[in-house]
């Protein structure tokens, strides 16, 4: 009869989804090239998604479905909440539990976020040639694209790119 309890329970365990998060492409792209590049894994993790158990399903959908569920509890809250009635007794317990949910939520769009940025980083210190100096965790790409320097000698433009 009640479901906020239990979710409130379980709602500080799901910030650890975002470690999962920030990792998973990560994790997806090394799958693929082991699938690619080792016919013996490609068999072996073939050979498991025919399995009943696995529904047909890839291990990469598998791997997908932990990226999914925050979101989904926070959309099942949400929807439970308006159903609810004002006065039944999981109302304030469901409301907590949205709360920490949505929290987790956020946590893990943060962690994404921040891997985005930090690709973004490498991928200009690739482009200019291993900067090493650029790369440092306090470090942000705030903004990238072609200028006009004018030359203060003569009023000439010349083509910059700029990385800010």
């Amino acid at each position: 009869p009640r479901l906020g309890d239990i979710l409130q329970k379980l709602a500080p365990f799901l910030k650890m989804y975002g470690e999962y998060v920030k990792n998973f492409d990560r994790a997806m792209d090394i799958v693929n090239t082991c699938m690619q590049r080792s016919s013996p894994f490609k068999d072996v993790v073939q050979n498991i998604q025919k399995q009943e158990v696995c529904g047909n399903l890839t291990l990469q959908h598998h791997m997908l479905e932990p990226v999914q569920r925050i979101p989904r509890y926070e959309l099942l809250l949400k929807d439970y909440l308006k159903k609810l009635p004002e006065e039944s007794p999981d109302r304030k317990d469901a409301e907590k539990s949205l709360e920490l949910i949505s929290t987790a939520a956020n946590h893990s769009n943060a962690a994404i976020r921040k891997m985005e940025k930090m690709h973004k980083l490498l991928e200009v210190y690739e482009r200019l040639g291993g900067e090493e100096d650029i790369v440092n965790p306090a470090n942000e790409l705030i903004k990238e694209g072609h200028i006009q320097k004018l030359s203060a000698k003569n009023g000439t433009a010349q083509d910059r790119y700029l990385f800010l």
